[in-house]
């Protein structure tokens, strides 16, 4: 049971490190908990980003010495879990600390300062079905949430569904205690790469691909950008008309393709603990990548080998996705089945995301209307990428992840007003040429 807990450690760990190297600019909370039949563990990871330091150390260094004393990190602790909320079956549970540890306050200004909190309540004697609830509400106002439970694999206890808020700050976990495991179904040989937590694991794991690319607002940024110019011609050193549907198809097919097979690659390489990186070096190349694709679609700078410049791109993002899963404290097996999941989890959303602005390109492309499209894209994205950059490299703090978030929790409006705008350019430009030509027809 210790080493699947430290497994399950390890794991939220690497959900950490993911977290923090795109979240500069607020304080990462992530939480996990291992029910057994009468308690309940729980480990609090938290990484205050470079913008908000300041204001979380000073809740920590009470006497302003700049120095995190034993006490004040007791202290801390303390707050924290005051500021938390732990309920089974509607009885309210009283956590017990039992171990903290703190990095260096230089750390903690660079952003790469881990915060360690451990702790454990007893559980009430209960029925056949339970119910968990976990509420966090420490620094809620500059704070982002993760959340998660896993069990023993040995244990009587299955979990039956998980539930969170927008921003993880609530969650309900249901599950059934007790049963016997002589019922259990074997698992067939190919679920058995999956054995961590068998179907249930990839599940999860193929969840957190989709909501990792979804949530990886730069990652979508640089390929939407890429494809921007996918069904153009080229003309001279500018971009011309539409090069034709198939054409303009071929390409949009070659870039996400190179652009999976890049970031696969360095992924499971990663992942297996091949090759290892520094986050933030990743993250500054990735905004670089977006620039690049930005400046692309406002000229030809690569015409005819954007899928080159995808496949070498995708390389470096498929790092920033090894950092959910590079630090697993699983067997080889299980770790071939994660990255298999995850990788699903991210193509299937990206294949989503080119599903649903692919008609709208390929429309919008025919009509005079797209150089304005496209230029006022490659800006947006361009100056999100200079953004991105200036937080990365040189911590300089900038509202860019704020309003591509915003952004980006409207995506499916904004792509449904695409697509209708499209349309309409379409039809309109269509239906002109049609007046023009009727006049000299017989």
């Amino acid at each position: 049971m210790k080493t699947k807990l430290a497994a399950t450690v390890a794991l939220f760990l690497a959900c950490a490190a993911f977290a923090s190297a795109h979240r500069l600019d607020e304080y990462l909370q992530a939480t996990l908990f291992s029910i057994e039949e009468n308690r309940v563990a729980g480990s609090m990871r938290l990484v205050p980003g470079v913008a908000v330091s300041s204001l979380v150390i000073a809740s920590m260094d009470t006497n302003a010495d700049g120095v995190i004393s034993e006490n004040e990190q007791w202290a801390y602790a303390e707050q924290v879990l005051g500021d938390v909320s732990l309920t089974v079956d509607g009885t309210r549970l009283s956590p017990n600390l039992i171990s903290v540890q703190f990095p260096k306050v230089e750390e903690m200004k660079e952003g790469v300062g881990q915060i360690q909190i451990e702790f454990s309540a007893d559980l009430p004697p209960g029925g056949h079905n339970r119910r968990f609830i976990f509420e966090n509400h420490h620094q809620s106002g500059v704070s982002v949430y993760l959340a998660n439970c896993l069990v023993p694999s040995d244990s009587d206890i299955r979990v039956v569904s998980q539930n969170r808020n927008e921003n993880q700050s609530f969650y309900q976990l249901d599950y059934v205690q007790g049963g016997s495991n002589a019922d259990a179904v074997p698992l067939p040989w190919w679920l058995k790469l999956f054995a961590w937590k068998g179907a249930a694991g990839f599940s999860s794991m193929y969840r957190l691909g989709l909501r990792h690319i979804a949530e990886g607002t730069d990652h979508l940024l640089f390929l939407l950008a890429l494809l921007l110019p996918a069904p153009l011609l080229v003309i001279g050193s500018r971009w011309g008309g539409f090069a034709g549907a198939r054409q303009g198809l071929v390409r949009i097919l070659k870039v996400v393709t190179a652009f999976t097979v890049g970031h696969s690659i360095t992924l499971a390489l990663a992942a297996l603990g091949v090759v290892r990186l520094p986050s933030r070096p990743i993250e500054v190349l990735i905004a670089l990548s977006i620039l690049v694709s930005a400046v692309h679609a406002l000229r030809p700078i690569f015409p005819g080998r954007e899928a080159v410049i995808a496949a070498f791109f995708g390389l470096i993002h498929g790092l920033a996705f090894a950092s959910t899963l590079g630090e697993l404290g699983f067997g080889w097996r299980e770790r071939v089945g994660s990255i298999l999941a995850f990788n699903l989890g991210i193509e299937s959303m990206q294949l989503i995301v080119v599903a649903a602005v692919m008609p709208s390109l390929m429309l919008m492309s025919r009509t005079r209307g797209y150089p304005l499209l496209r230029i006022s894209a490659a800006l947006l994205a361009g100056l999100a990428s200079l953004g991105w950059i200036a937080d990365r490299l040189f911590g300089l703090y900038s509202s860019v992840d704020a309003i591509v978030n915003t952004v980006a929790h409207r995506s499916v409006w904004i792509a449904a007003a695409l697509f209708t705008t499209s349309l309409a350019c379409w039809l309109t430009q269509k239906h002109r040429a049609v007046r023009q030509v009727e006049p000299y027809l017989p």
